[in-house]
């Protein structure tokens, strides 16, 4: 029994294992590439997510969930020709709530209007969210500063598992994510910017700041805090449900939303609060 214990614990770490390597290679491509390529990377990855939580609320596969597809093509659409253009956002907005209202209507009582939100609140948790890894990336020595998105959120998800590991015993959230502690996430954020230092560092004349380590520090501590409550957030969300994970189409991680639960709440704050840091 111990043998057959431990060999599917190998045998499901290193799926794990090769699965965060090849995410890693697609994430260095597509963010090395920036532009169009990391634009339309990131809208199929978005039509993913949303398919994921869409189903979750079981309307993947309706008319209600394609019209959120059609509205996240829309905005992805929006930032490769008006990127610098915010005008239209609030139009999209508005639209957005328009076209699956009209849905809702017309095809009564075919939808509850929960599901209705849940098709509203898809297109910004998901499409929108993560389009800021793109705003990120065509900012201002944004080839560099992009990373810290995934240097503060995986990197204090790796910091707080193994601090967990170690001296964790206080619970921070025991019916949400009974395994996560208060200890490992004090230990995840000063892990996240410990990293955010070295890597202010080592590139220092590649960041258009006076000083790179202070506001690499900075943003991975807020950043670090952020991507917890995306973590949780998303787990609250498939607890509520009674879904282990999101999808199946990374092996050993989940699905696109068990993998960048936190990324997606971390981005627009790592962007805005750049912004913030470089005036």
């Amino acid at each position: 029994m111990e043998k057959e214990k431990t060999s599917f614990f190998q045998s499901t770490f290193f799926i794990r294992t090769c699965s965060g390597i090849v995410l890693v290679l697609l994430a260095l491509f597509f963010i090395i590439s920036g532009g169009s390529i990391l634009l339309g990377g990131l809208s199929i990855i978005s039509l993913i997510g949303m398919s994921e939580l869409y189903k979750v609320m079981k309307i993947d596969r309706k008319l209600l969930g394609f019209t959120g597809y059609l509205l996240c093509v829309l905005y992805y659409a929006h930032l490769y020709f008006a990127m610098d253009d915010n005008s239209q956002v609030v139009f999209l907005v508005i639209l957005s709530l328009i076209l699956l209202l009209a849905v809702y209507v017309f095809c009564f009582p075919a939808y509850r209007s929960e599901q209705v939100m849940t098709a509203f609140f898809g297109i910004f948790y998901v499409a929108v969210m993560l389009s800021y890894i793109y705003l990120c990336r065509m900012m201002d020595g944004g080839a560099y500063l992009v990373w810290l998105v995934f240097l503060c959120s995986w990197g204090c998800d790796t910091c707080a598992y193994l601090t967990g590991i170690c001296i964790g015993k206080h619970k921070m959230a025991p019916v949400l994510s009974p395994k996560k502690s208060i200890e490992g996430a004090v230990g995840g954020v000063i892990g996240a910017v410990l990293l955010g230092i070295l890597y202010g560092y080592v590139f220092q004349n590649q960041i258009p700041a006076e000083n790179a380590s202070f506001l690499c520090a900075v943003v991975c501590g807020i950043g670090s805090l952020i991507s917890m409550i995306g973590d949780l957030a998303a787990s609250a969300i498939k607890r509520n449900h009674e879904v282990k994970d999101y999808g199946t189409l990374i092996p050993g991680h989940g699905g696109i939303l068990d993998r960048f639960d936190s990324v997606i709440f971390t981005a627009p704050v790592i962007y805005y609060t750049i912004l913030f840091l470089m005036k």
